[in-house]
């Protein structure tokens, strides 16, 4: 199956044909699934102990960097996978590189977001000085967070994005781009779609605490979640459900949400909140 066979193919067809490229490629999937359990156990080795609860400090920017990428291969991959596996299919030259590039280009564009979230973090702290700090305006700027993400679960936009990820034929068919650059190319596009979709999800771990295993489990299982599920309608309001419940727990009774870390606690370290 190539590009060209299916030119004029709808771009409607959901997921089947991303889950019927999976069975095929069942070597490709079981390698990102792999991937993606390596990059959780050393994520969770790494982060050990480093979890300060909402705006946790996200260290240096070496550091954060490359836990950031090994993150994202570990909390995208699985549900990135059936679109890979599509990708996989409908190239020419079957090359075995091919959907490793493609996966590549799509984690470039998860990279970028690393990088404008560590200088958003850097930039406000100049400008705000300890206004994250928990007992300021840390615990209402989180819960809030997580309210604008509830709601953004429902708007357009997020219709729109999500819709890309849910219909990876039609993204493919009329994205093309032959050889690897093109991969690159169209693997950065796909990212660039789930970032319009998930990166309130994303803005959401960070107020949660982005150190937690437990909650980049949680939030990694939103995002398969919407992306994998027959029920559209579903994924969107079920997860815009439980955003709403952990912001609104956030404001009025943060001790009752399990796994959160509240800064200032008995369990943590007193300079674990994020800093400049």
């Amino acid at each position: 199956m190539t590009a060209s066979t299916h030119e004029h193919a709808p771009g409607t067809a959901g997921l089947a044909p991303a889950f019927a490229a999976a069975r095929v490629r069942l070597g490709l999937i079981a390698l990102l699934f792999g991937l993606a359990a390596v990059g959780w156990l050393w994520t969770a080795d790494e982060m050990q102990d480093m979890d300060g609860g909402p705006w946790t400090n996200l260290g240096s920017l070496g550091w954060f960097a490359g836990v950031w990428v090994v993150m994202m291969a570990a909390m995208m991959f699985p549900s990135v996978a059936p679109t890979v596996a599509l990708y996989s299919r409908m190239t020419k030259s079957r090359s075995p590189l091919a959907p490793l590039v493609f996966t590549t280009g799509y984690l470039l564009a998860w990279t970028s977001v690393g990088f404008l979230a560590f200088a958003a973090a850097t930039v406000g702290g100049w400008i705000s000085g300890d206004l994250l700090a928990w007992d300021r305006a840390g615990r209402w700027i989180a819960g809030g967070t997580l309210i604008v993400a509830a709601i953004y679960e429902l708007t357009p936009v997020k219709d729109a994005c999500l819709g890309k990820c849910r219909s990876p034929l039609g993204f493919l068919l009329g994205s093309w781009r032959s050889g690897h650059s093109g991969a690159v190319q169209m693997g950065a596009r796909h990212g660039a779609w789930c970032i319009g979709c998930c990166w309130a999800l994303m803005a959401s771990l960070f107020a949660l605490g982005v150190m937690s295993i437990v909650w980049m489990a949680v939030v990694a299982g939103l995002i398969a979640f919407e992306k994998l599920i027959p029920s559209r309608r579903a994924a969107t309001y079920g997860t815009a459900t439980i955003l709403l419940v952990l912001g609104v727990l956030l404001l009025a009774a943060p001790d009752t949400i399990p796994a959160l870390t509240i800064p200032g606690g008995d369990s943590m370290a007193p300079m674990d909140e994020m800093s400049p």
